[in-house]
């Protein structure tokens, strides 16, 4: 479990500096909804935003250089804000359930002496009893630093007093996330419950196109990121839970009230494909005949219904494809499958004002461009009379469109 109560991002592109939510330096600040939304116009910095979590997801799986060379990123020179006089640097407030302390991550990445990119630095630590100070239990600069066994300890950023058993570490490789190679040991329990946090966040770029391919039997739990195994996770869960199935049908049916059936069929060759039954048709159409919305939708409440759902999602403009009645729908639906506790967070970009019209003002954060030409992020309860006019019965989606924010 847990969720991402805060953070702050600088010198990522267009990112040179945002903070949203709950941060170590500004703990008097709202957490973060279950719920996410980002909005702002073309070119203020939703696909860099989303792409944070793509680059931090790459670092985990791989290494700091591959990273910055991945998904045409061209490199540290040219991911790295323009001008900036300091390295890249993210900070991750999380907490693991309402029973925990909040937890902050801290990476520096920048060049090493010859230029290639590295760790500079890495820092876990957690606040004590909601008291005043925290306790470090990871610190490395250059690969060298401390690290504490078990759920609880640290060292006081104040005091230097020590609580618990500290091991001193030092890395061979400081292409390498730290977090990665502790993470794997059990006897750093918050490291490996944060490492398995991180590891579970799920990119959504789903494509119609690739969910039109050919896929062969085998039973899916998890959509992959563009959605190319959507055939086999429909197989998995129409014979695994063929309850939660059914529900998954009952919300396409309310959407796109012409589908009667959807199921999944194997062929003689081992092909799987899904047959979707229409009204007024005898025979089914296969998935490669349908819409591009279709897909999405059935895409979408797949993914919604998990049954073990992964703690943290990243969809990327849901609206593309989608008649737009739908999204105020899709909306809600989402933030009624995340609830209100740990077991999963979503975060959104969107360009459309009916998704918006759904979601509450402090769910919503605007991205824009100040004069320097860099991104700047404001939660929409931050804008005047903007809670107030929602309160009163106004829709936020369309004082968006009507440029009364934003």
């Amino acid at each position: 479990m847990g969720k991402i109560l805060g953070l702050r991002v600088q010198n990522y592109g267009p990112l040179k500096d945002i903070k949203m939510g709950h941060t170590h330096a500004d703990k008097n600040s709202k957490p973060l909804d279950d719920l996410v939304a980002i909005i702002g116009p073309s070119g203020t910095g939703k696909s860099s935003f989303a792409d944070v979590f793509d680059f931090i997801s790459d670092c985990l799986n791989s290494n700091i250089e591959t990273a910055c060379d991945s998904n045409n990123r061209g490199g540290y020179s040219q991911l790295v804000s323009q001008g900036a006089s300091c390295d890249m640097q993210f900070e991750i407030c999380y907490r693991e359930n309402n029973n925990s302390q909040p937890i902050t991550y801290e990476l520096t990445i920048g060049p090493d002496n010859i230029n290639r990119p590295c760790v500079i630095s890495e820092r876990l630590r957690q606040s004590v009893d909601n008291r005043e100070y925290v306790l470090t239990f990871l610190s490395l600069v250059d690969g060298k630093g401390f690290a504490y066994i078990g759920n609880e300890g640290g060292q006081d950023d104040e005091t230097g007093n020590a609580v618990g058993e500290k091991i001193e570490i030092e890395l061979s490789d400081t292409k390498k996330l730290g977090i990665v190679t502790l993470g794997e040991f059990k006897q750093y329990e918050r490291i490996n419950k944060f490492l398995r946090f991180l590891k579970s966040c799920f990119l959504c770029y789903f494509s119609p196109a690739s969910a039109r391919q050919v896929q062969t039997t085998a039973p899916a739990p998890y959509l992959n990121r563009i959605g190319s195994n959507l055939n086999n996770v429909a197989q998995y869960m129409y014979r695994e839970n063929p309850k939660k199935f059914a529900e998954v049908l009952s919300e396409i049916q309310d959407k796109i009230p012409n589908i009667t059936r959807i199921a999944p069929k194997e062929m003689p060759n081992k092909q799987i494909v899904l047959e979707f039954y229409q009204k007024g048709f005898e025979k089914p159409f296969y998935s490669n005949r349908m819409s591009d919305g279709t897909l999405k939708l059935f895409a979408y409440y797949m993914l919604m219904n998990e049954n073990n759902p992964r703690q943290l999602v990243f969809i990327e403009e849901p609206e593309n494809g989608l008649y737009h009645q739908y999204l105020s729908d899709l909306a809600i639906d989402l933030a009624n499958s995340v609830g209100t506790g740990f077991s999963k967070q979503i975060f959104v970009t969107t360009h459309s004002p009916f998704f918006v019209n759904a979601l509450r003002p402090d769910q919503i954060w605007v991205l824009e461009k100040d004069k320097t030409g860099f991104s700047v992020i404001k939660n929409a309860t931050d804008y005047d009379f903007v809670k107030e006019m929602v309160e009163e019965g106004a829709y936020l989606g369309d004082l968006w469109n009507s440029k009364f924010f934003g």
